[in-house]
């Protein structure tokens, strides 16, 4: 009799995590549905609604070879953009412990936002979902273990809101319209390979450092001082994606892969790897 007690158990223990797992999936789903309607509400029309050439003039010489390379006259302007990734994530602030992660993430290019919704598989049964976002000028960045465990919900700060707006302006390579000068952002020469670029969210202002190919084509983008987490505590610290493998798609250049690293004092530190497995735009009317 007893054997049949034990087995009873067992299956209603599997039975339970079955349903803790679903429960915690549906959770997550509902939370990155609220957080891209929210998005959807702050957006605004994206003008004009094609790329003309003309708005070159007067770039610095790098920036005007980028986009002579990746579009063409009459590319209609990114509105939306849907991103699906597979990669592997750095979970030591210090050494090596990759872990593979797929995600998906919504982008709308005006006004500046993104929803970013990943899980880590951290083991065969254990995963953490993650929602990575900037939405009306705020930055969201939560974890849960199994959708149910926070383990991370970063409050909301300017720090916060500016990191964010970085990975916004760094991916920007994935739908390369919204650096255009008519999408509010300013360019500056540096040298004859790299120029800076700002943009204005709200009341976030930041500049990035762009680094071109001598095939006119985004190497690198690199910032002096991000917000990096350490125990607790945010220190500015420099930060650089780096770019590659470009394909054609919906009518522009984009890379499939790249990089994402902290710049240590003992040398760098990625903690992002990933590659673009699909992608789809919303290009504006």
């Amino acid at each position: 009799m007893w054997w049949k007690i034990t087995i009873t158990v067992a299956i209603l223990l599997v039975c339970l995590i079955w349903l803790a797992l679903l429960y915690g999936a549906k959770r997550r789903q509902s939370v990155t549905r609220t957080l891209q309607v929210t998005m959807e509400a702050a957006r605004t029309p994206v003008t004009p609604g094609a790329y003309d050439p003309r708005e070159l003039e007067g770039l610095p010489a790098p920036v005007q070879r980028y986009f002579h390379t990746v579009l063409q006259e009459g590319q209609p302007l990114v509105a939306a953009v849907s991103v699906e990734h597979t990669g592997t994530l750095n979970m030591s602030d210090t050494g090596e412990h990759w872990k593979p992660f797929t995600s998906r993430q919504h982008v709308i290019t005006r006004r500046p936002g993104f929803v970013w919704d990943a899980r880590i598989r951290l083991a065969p049964a254990i995963s953490v979902f993650v929602n990575d976002a900037y939405i009306a000028g705020k930055g969201i960045l939560t974890a849960a273990v199994a959708g149910l465990v926070p383990v991370l919900n970063q409050p909301h700060s300017p720090e916060l809101a500016e990191g964010e707006l970085m990975r916004f302006f760094a991916e920007a390579a994935w739908y390369p319209t919204a650096l255009l000068p008519s999408q509010g952002v300013i360019w500056e020469v540096v040298d004859d390979s790299s120029a800076k670029a700002t943009l204005k969210d709200g009341n976030t202002m930041l500049s990035l450092l762009f680094r071109f190919t001598v095939n006119g084509l985004i190497e690198s983008v690199y910032v002096e001082a991000r917000g990096r987490s350490v125990a607790g505590t945010v220190i500015p610290t420099p930060w650089e994606g780096r770019w590659r493998n470009y394909e054609q798609c919906g009518g522009m250049r984009i890379p499939l892969e790249g990089e994402v690293a902290w710049l240590l004092p003992d040398g760098p530190h990625p903690y992002w790897r990933g590659r673009i497995t699909t992608i789809s735009y919303e290009f504006a009317e």
